[in-house]
């Protein structure tokens, strides 16, 4: 898909309905501009709270605290290293 828009002189842009629709945009979500060379890619970026179980957890690590997991990440790539 390849749509136009034009930029205003305050540097803003309406994303057209055809790309908003494309990348399920609404009102109040965020975007991300990524600039390669003279392109800018525009993405859609994802609530966190949509992204909750999407990643399995280990069972080592259930139910630990954070910090415990961080700690202990910590230390096993301490071992890897020696």
């Amino acid at each position: 898909m390849e749509v136009s828009a034009r930029v205003t002189s305050k540097g803003q842009i309406t994303i057209p309905r055809e790309v908003r629709r494309a990348l399920a945009l609404n009102e109040g979500d965020r975007v991300v501009f990524r600039v390669d060379g003279d392109r800018a890619i525009l993405a859609r970026i994802p609530d966190l709270l949509s992204l909750a179980g999407s990643i399995s957890v280990p069972a080592d690590v259930r139910g630990m605290a954070w910090a415990d997991i961080v700690a202990k990440t910590h230390r096993e790539w301490g071992r890897r290293r020696r």
